[in-house]
C-alpha cells in the first residue's frame, strides 16, 4: 500500500510539471460585422493570437488599421471574412473604412 502511495505522489508531480511546462497554443478570436457593428468592438488577445473578421451584413466592408499597423482586407462582401495574425504586442485601432463610424480596438499582450 505504502509503494502505491509513494508512486501516486511521484506520478502526480511530473503530471503537474509537464502541463506547466506545455507552451501555450496561439489563440483564434472572430469579430462579427453585424449593423454596421464590430462585435466585440474591444478585446485583448496573446501574441501570436489570429484575429478573422466575418460580415454578417448584407452589405460591404473593408477592415482598415488605424495607422497602418496591419494590411487591410480586401472589399468583404456578406459571409466573407478576413484573417491577420497579430505577433508584437500593442493596441491596433480599426475601422471599416467604407463605413468609419464602424471601430474597433485590438489589446495584444
Amino acid at each position: 500500500m505504502l509503494v502505491a502511495l509513494a508512486s501516486l505522489t511521484s506520478m502526480r508531480g511530473k503530471e503537474a510539471e509537464t502541463k506547466a511546462s506545455i507552451p501555450v497554443k496561439a489563440s483564434k478570436t472572430e469579430v462579427l460585422m453585424d449593423n454596421f457593428r464590430f462585435s466585440p468592438k474591444t478585446f485583448t488577445v496573446p501574441a501570436g493570437a489570429t484575429v478573422t473578421w466575418t460580415n454578417h451584413d448584407n452589405v460591404p466592408h473593408v477592415v482598415t488599421s488605424a495607422d497602418d499597423q496591419f494590411q487591410k482586407s480586401p472589399v468583404l462582401k456578406a459571409g466573407q471574412s478576413f484573417s491577420n495574425t497579430f505577433a508584437t504586442a500593442g493596441t491596433y485601432f480599426y475601422f471599416c473604412s467604407i463605413h468609419p463610424r464602424m471601430t474597433g480596438k485590438i489589446i495584444v499582450k
